[in-house]
């Protein structure tokens, strides 16, 4: 991937508050059954939601295209509310299966969701100049770890995504990468709760 475009410009990047979330409506896993790529979705019965923040308590469905497994997941209920999904972590936040996309980089572990996970990523690592115009609270890049957003590191976390991108076309069991397993780095549940009248 080139850092400079044709006319000389430092290659930026502009965060307006990409939250990871945003990233959970399709999610590759490797299934349970044979090990091949799965996907993880919204069930498709369902309204797109009016706001990201409601995907993580949608109901979802894992279906594997090469050996036919099916799975289900519904929120767990609290009272009145429901408990939502935590994303983050190299497992799915529904079916906690280990992540598709997975390769190790710079001594760790680089994941993403799918490919436009990936290229948002690339996006924002391959830029010379980063401008962000909202607060880092809940935004993904400014909560990046420090080492996927070091100069020193753009080359190889570049190449690291370039392999999760050629991975995200691949299915077979075969293709399975040797860094996607269960690690149990799944954060912990932080409470988040959404009742039905609404989530605001």
């Amino acid at each position: 991937m080139s850092s400079e475009p044709a006319d000389g410009e430092p290659v930026r990047h502009h965060d307006h508050g990409t939250w990871l979330v945003q990233f959970t409506s399709r999610i590759l896993v490797v299934c349970p059954r044979c090990g091949g790529r799965a996907l993880v979705v919204p069930r498709p019965d369902l309204a797109p939601p009016k706001y990201f923040s409601a995907l993580l308590f949608q109901p979802r469905r894992l279906v594997c295209a090469g050996c036919g497994a099916v799975a289900a997941w519904t929120t767990e209920e609290r009272g009145a509310g429901l408990v939502g999904a935590v994303p983050g972590g190299t497992e799915d936040p529904f079916f906690r299966r280990p992540l598709w996309l997975q390769t190790r980089c710079a001594g760790r572990i680089l994941w993403a969701y799918d490919e436009e996970h990936v290229d948002a990523l690339a996006a924002y690592v391959g830029a010379r100049l980063r401008h962000r115009h909202t607060s880092p609270t809940m935004a993904m890049f400014a909560r990046l770890p420090a080492w996927m957003k070091s100069a020193d590191r753009r080359e190889e976390v570049l190449a690291g995504l370039a392999a999760l991108r050629t991975l995200a076309g691949r299915s077979a069991p075969a293709d399975r990468s040797d860094a996607a397993h269960e690690r149990g780095d799944r954060p912990r549940h932080h409470g988040s709760l959404l009742f039905r009248g609404g989530p605001y």
